[in-house]
């Protein structure tokens, strides 16, 4: 099954402000980068469309949607409306395609619903923001594709959806739209203590969610036993028609939102073994990263796992010339980039010893029936 990226324009000019964290391009990172490396031509391309309010109100409040059009228009909201709804907050602020950018990622998981529907593999790296609730944003989220793309998918086909979360905070939107439904099997694996300060071991989302919060300094040896020991038999017993990947990308040591010291070899190992698996439709998307190099990197060596291409050692001149355009304003690491966030896609791995805290959590959530 050929692969289908979907992006937008919209991504490249777009920022949540001069001091937030999505300040940074990421999707637009991807698409020029793939490009330039030849992997993505226009038959595999399409364009997200927008979703409509109608469309979003599948799963949020018909009032919420109205609410984030009107602050995208006003380029302002009330006290009630922060209040209720989550709008013009440091995480969640007034930004000028506050409405516009969140309805292209929703509307590229619906449709990935859609066309998914006999089958295939879909990559949405403007997707993931899993932090959205039903009726106010939270996390840099405004509005909950997954959760989206999810009905979209059940909708057009799919019975049994299973969700993986390796982001490195916790889904805490995605669970609230599906936790209990014994049709969807959720994993989460994100950093403990770490906000929302949701997912504890102990939550089971009232029988399908597995939470594992992991240590910081997580490392690559780890992220492969929690893979081996959690994630595919997990997803191999449940025997879902639908896979979602959800691929943040800030669970990598570069990243200055999470204290996590994985390699984009992690992920990328993740994504082969669940790829191997050959459920008939499999979905893609980002999340969260904040290094505009690392989150690159990662989420173009992920359109290249999906096409089963190699990663070269080192970068052709227009790819590195794709990294080199890059800045990171306000970031000390931005000031001084390491030669290999230019001239490389892979990281160095990161390995390291598996802590018992790892262990532990493992065999608690193997006792699950999910298993």
């Amino acid at each position: 099954m050929t692969p289908l990226f979907l992006g937008s324009e919209i991504y490249r000019g777009s920022s949540y402000g001069r001091w937030h964290p999505l300040r940074v391009p990421r999707v637009s990172t991807v698409m020029d980068l793939s490009r330039a490396m030849g992997w993505l031509g226009p038959d595999q391309y399409r364009n997200s469309p927008r979703a409509k309010p109608a469309a979003l109100a599948v799963w949020h409040t018909p009032e919420y949607v109205a609410a984030l059009e009107r602050a995208e228009v006003d380029q302002a909201v009330s006290d009630a409306v922060r209040t209720r709804h989550g709008l013009g907050t440091v995480s969640n602020p007034i930004y000028p395609e506050m409405f516009r950018r969140p309805a292209t990622a929703a509307g590229a998981s619906l449709l990935a619903g859609e066309l998914l529907k006999n089958g295939g593999v879909i990559y949405h790296p403007g997707g993931g923001t899993h932090h959205g609730m039903r009726d106010r944003a939270g996390g840099f989220c405004y509005l909950n594709d997954p959760v989206l793309a999810m009905l979209s998918l059940r909708r057009n086909g799919a019975r049994r959806i299973a969700y993986v979360d390796i982001d490195a905070h916790h889904c805490d939107g995605v669970e609230e739209g599906f936790a209990g439904d014994p049709d969807t099997l959720l994993i989460s694996i994100h950093e403990d203590r770490r906000w929302p300060f949701t997912g504890a071991l102990t939550d089971d989302g009232g029988g399908n969610c597995l939470n594992l919060p992991v240590p910081r300094d997580f490392n690559d040896t780890e992220m492969a036993a929690v893979r081996d020991g959690l994630i595919l038999p997990a997803v191999a017993a449940f025997r879902p028609d639908a896979i979602v990947l959800q691929c943040g990308a800030d669970a990598v040591t570069e990243d200055p939102l999470s204290r996590l010291t994985l390699s984009n070899n992690a992920h990328w190992a993740v994504l082969r073994a669940l790829m191997a698996l050959d459920a008939p439709r499999l979905l893609v998307l980002g999340g969260g990263g904040y290094n505009p190099w690392s989150v690159g990197r990662l989420w173009t060596g992920v359109w290249a796992t999906l096409n089963g291409l190699e990663i070269p050692k080192t970068l052709p001149p227009p790819a590195e010339a794709v990294l080199r355009a890059l800045t990171w304003e306000g970031a000390r690491a931005g000031r001084n980039p390491p030669s290999h966030w230019f001239t490389t896609l892979r990281d160095a791995p990161r390995p390291g010893r598996v802590r018992t805290e790892i262990l532990e959590g493992l065999r608690v959530l193997a006792t699950r029936d999910m298993f």
